[in-house]
């Protein structure tokens, strides 16, 4: 099993902590989409499959089976399948193709293409990305990089995050795909210090860090010492919005 492979299987260990810790998205960004048949690729636990399904009849492939129990309860309008999309049999072609926090977990030699086979002539693809920027309480995640210099040997010195503004506009070249229209939000979410340490249980390289829980220790005494337990977290979620052009020969 390569590491990209064991990394994104790690998301269902907790499925409960998954849909209640992680962040949801923007609910403006959903006007921009339009139906009637959607294709969900990596669906979670259905934080934007519920939206989703305002626009049509929904198609969700989800690696997890345990994520995918959780997306079926929150959103029931869903036919949530649990496959990996990198191989999963495409059926008639979608309106819309949507991953929401997942795209760069597939296949970076195949998505484009399977994406393109997923649609029909016309048909959108829609790539939603979160990203930390700076912004909340500022301060805080300046000081937290002693915390990870100090039990993630991978953290590179005095990290520090990037304003919204350098966060590039990226989208996969694909000859597929007419220009990409990208549309972002900026938003902030407050966090008491055990539902940060919640969302931090959420990330692949939290969960395989060996210290993971003298990390989580010092994260945890860091707000409640300094920042009377409770944080701002910037979030900036960016919408990649694009037309298929022409397509390849469907398996």
């Amino acid at each position: 099993m390569t590491d990209r492979e064991r990394l994104r299987t790690t998301f269902g260990e907790d499925a409960a902590r998954y849909h209640r810790a992680r962040p949801t998205y923007p609910p403006q960004l959903f006007e921009r989409l339009t139906g009637p048949r959607v294709l969900e690729i990596g669906p979670g636990t259905g934080q934007a499959t519920l939206p989703l399904t305002a626009l049509g009849e929904v198609t969700a492939v989800e690696l997890s089976p345990d994520l995918a129990a959780v997306a079926r309860a929150h959103a029931p309008a869903a036919r949530v399948v649990v496959a990996d999309f990198d191989v999963w049999p495409l059926p008639d072609p979608f309106d819309l193709v949507v991953s929401a926090t997942a795209f760069h977990w597939l296949d970076p030699a195949t998505r484009m293409a399977r994406c393109a086979a997923a649609l029909r002539p016309g048909g959108s693809l829609a790539v939603i990305s979160t990203h930390h920027v700076a912004g909340g309480t500022e301060q805080f995640f300046v000081d937290v990089q002693e915390c990870y210099e100090r039990w993630d040997p991978t953290t590179p010195p005095n990290l520090r995050q990037s304003p919204a503004s350098a966060i590039p506009c990226e989208f996969d070249e694909s000859p597929f795909f007419g220009e990409p229209e990208f549309h972002r939000y900026e938003w902030e979410q407050a966090y008491s210090t055990e539902e940060y340490a919640d969302l931090l249980l959420t990330y692949s390289n939290h969960i395989v860090l060996p210290d993971r829980d003298r990390l989580l220790a010092d994260v945890r005494q860091l707000i409640d010492t300094r920042y009377d337990g409770r944080i701002v977290k910037r979030y900036l979620t960016q919408l990649a919005l694009a037309v298929r052009v022409s397509g390849p020969g469907r398996p």
